[in-house]
């Protein structure tokens, strides 16, 4: 037999990400596989709704749709490429090749590479600002900021306008600004630097050595005034002044952030490398405390969940979008979308008594609760489910109190359980949000009966069995079950339908076997469910023949089998055959005017249900006496249970010379 077998590849992407999809359908919108080894930056064309990620390592440019499918992949003589910068217009992207020492233009509308310019040594990172495309360049201890102009024909190629720097460094800048940031990622502590960029040469703002070490990602908040820092130390985002470099908040977040990425309306998402914390939180600009935070799930094989890549972070351009690039323990990478991450988390609780009576009043109480206050006055829709309304009763809207709190009264008119389900449709600042209680509300019981419980009938016999039903709401319909014993033969519905005007239903069923009878009401929204049961015994059929006999004749009120002396006679017994089933054989001797029990034995039954006891012994001694014999099913002690006891009719016969 052959077996099919699928590549590790394949079966690493059907088990990543089924578990991804599985584990996050609270956060993120979407989660797809990334077929990359490494990342390097990401840019989101909103445009043409499209998401770019370098891979350094296999020298490609990975293009996915919003939701992480892969349209294309660029991957002619891109060996190193690393930072990624999108033009105002999202019409072309810019991309640093560092091993080819050369930044790749490529064309956004059809993803393919239009031009290249030959740069300064191993550049890194890119940025656009005062018209410019400026970019970090340099290996170690010969870091260096260079420039392109792209409003000029030539499109000149300025180099070593900041040598300061130990290697290449990355750079930012607020879109249609003339401030340039750029942060070292390969010193500990970290430079920092803010330069004017508007005279077309770099003219330094300002320059700090940071108390975090290596930059792992820095961005310009779109006002030009602020560079968020995004450093494995210390244990949150920095912020600093671009003017000046001094401090100006921070961002609390956890250990190692690696990645920072800013709005067009000044949210921060700010990441870390946390496998047991929150890996990515959503602040409101300038604010400390985050609005939102994310935890991405373990689709790998260690204890630790994925983690966020360096400087894997990037907001769609109208901000309705964050997308985040994560790894496994198998560097299995993935992309992840978070629709509108900018909102506050919001949560309902809902708490309704546990038990209530029905056409009572019950009193539902919970609370709407933020990060971010909901504002009060706030409506919640209110949504009862119960047996009347399946698919749920819309209620009176609920307004939410200063505090938080909200109360509502309500009269079920249903019994069962109860479902109350409230929900806030949440606004600009807020994520929607519900939950919901469940009450178990009284219900009447009401009236059942089944006819025939304990009585005992013969093998065959057809048995009308009657189910009444008293007063329900609406529910009119009882089935009947029939359990024949015997583990061969499961319960059955032998009959469904609405009871007639006299709440009776009635079936006759062929019993063949003891058989619990259930009559099953399955109750509405004032009468609670019921069952009744009626257990009925069936006996088995049985009959004996005789032979060998020499003739047979009425004799003492009986008919006789005359036998002679000579011959054993033989009784063939014949009844409905079960597994392991045999007949009790009894035999009886009359003397002075009694019968007296000679002895009972057990035979098997044959499969065709027939069992012959041969009667033997010296004969001579039992001419003139009078003997009888008859078979029985005797329950349990012939080998089952399935039917009531049964005695078969007495055979009588004597011997003679």
């Amino acid at each position: 037999m052959r077996m099919r077998t699928v590549t590790a590849a394949t079966t690493l992407a059907v088990l990543f990400s089924s578990a991804a999809l599985a584990a996050t359908p609270a956060f993120a919108d979407t989660s797809a596989l990334l077929p990359i080894k490494s990342t390097g930056d990401i840019v989101v064309d909103g445009a043409h709704q499209q998401v770019f990620i370098s891979d350094p390592s296999n020298g490609k440019i990975v293009v996915t749709d919003y939701a992480g499918n892969v349209v294309r992949q660029l991957t002619t003589n891109l060996s190193g490429v690393n930072g990624l910068e999108l033009s105002a217009d999202s019409g072309t992207l810019y991309a640093a090749v560092r091993d080819l020492d050369a930044i790749a233009v490529i064309d956004t509308a059809t993803d393919t590479e239009t031009t290249r310019y030959t740069v300064g040594d191993k550049p890194r990172s890119i940025a656009l600002a005062g018209g410019k495309l400026w970019f970090g360049y340099g290996g170690a201890a010969e870091g260096n900021i260079g420039s392109v102009d792209l409003a000029g024909d030539q499109h000149t190629v300025t180099l070593d306008q900041d040598n300061s720097w130990y290697s290449a460094p990355i750079l930012d800048a607020a879109p249609g600004t003339d401030i340039l940031v750029a942060g070292d990622q390969d010193t500990s502590p970290a430079s920092l630097t803010s330069y004017d960029v508007s005279s077309g040469a770099a003219a330094q703002l300002a320059h700090i050595r940071t108390d975090g070490s290596d930059v792992s990602d820095l961005q310009v908040t779109p006002d030009g005034k602020d560079v968020v820092v995004a450093s494995g130390a210390p244990y949150y985002h920095q912020v600093y002044r671009t003017s000046d470099l001094n401090e100006d908040g921070k961002y609390t977040t956890t250990a190692y952030p690696n990645s920072v990425a800013i709005a067009p309306d000044g949210t921060v998402a700010a990441g870390s490398f946390a496998w047991y914390d929150p890996d990515l939180y959503i602040f409101h600009p300038g604010s400390s405390e985050a609005v939102r935070s994310y935890d991405f799930p373990n689709t790998g094989h260690s204890s630790g969940a994925d983690t966020l890549a360096p400087a894997g972070l990037a907001w769609a351009p109208d901000g309705s979008r964050l997308f985040a690039v994560t790894a496994n323990d198998a560097d299995v990478y993935s992309l992840r979308e978070y629709d509108t991450p900018g909102r506050a988390a919001t949560t309902v609780t809902v708490n309704a008594p546990a038990t209530a009576t029905r056409a009572k009043q019950l009193t539902v109480t919970g609370t709407v609760s933020s990060t971010v206050p909901v504002p009060a006055d706030e409506q919640l829709t209110v949504t009862r489910t119960d047996l009347d309304s399946p698919n749920g009763k819309a209620l009176p809207a609920v307004t939410v109190k200063a505090d938080g709190t909200y109360s509502f009264t309500d009269t079920p008119p249903a019994g069962g359980k109860v479902t109350y389900k409230v929900s806030y449709a949440g606004d600009a600042g807020h994520t929607a949000a519900s939950a919901k209680d469940t009450v178990d509300v009284s219900r009447a019981k009401p009236t059942l009966t089944l006819n025939n419980n304990g009585k005992v009938y013969a093998y065959g016999k057809d048995v009308k069995f009657t189910a009444h039903l008293g007063t329900t709401y609406k529910n009119r319909t009882v089935e009947i079950w029939a359990d024949p014993f015997g583990s061969d033969k499961p319960s059955k519905l032998v009959k469904s339908g609405k009871v007639d005007s006299h709440g009776n239903l009635s079936v006759v069923l062929d019993l063949k076997r003891d058989t619990k009878v259930t009559a099953k009401f399955a109750g509405d929204a004032r009468w609670q469910p019921r069952s009744v049961s009626s257990s009925v015994g069936a006996k088995v059929s049985i009959s004996m023949s005789v032979s060998r006999q020499y003739k047979s004749k009425k004799a003492w009120g009986q008919t006789y089998f005359y036998f002679h002396k000579t011959k054993n006679p033989l009784f063939t017994t014949k009844m409905p055959y079960y597994g392991g089933r045999s007949q009790r054989f009894d035999f009886q001797v009359y003397y002075q005017g009694t019968w007296y029990s000679d002895t009972s034995q057990y035979f098997a039954l044959a499969t065709s249900g027939v069992s012959q006891v041969e009667f033997t012994g010296n004969h001579k001694e039992d001419v003139g006496w009078r003997f009888r014999v008859r078979s029985d099913y005797i329950n349990g002690t012939s080998g089952d249970t399935v039917n009531s006891t049964t005695y078969g009719a007495w055979k009588y016969f004597t011997f003679t010379s």
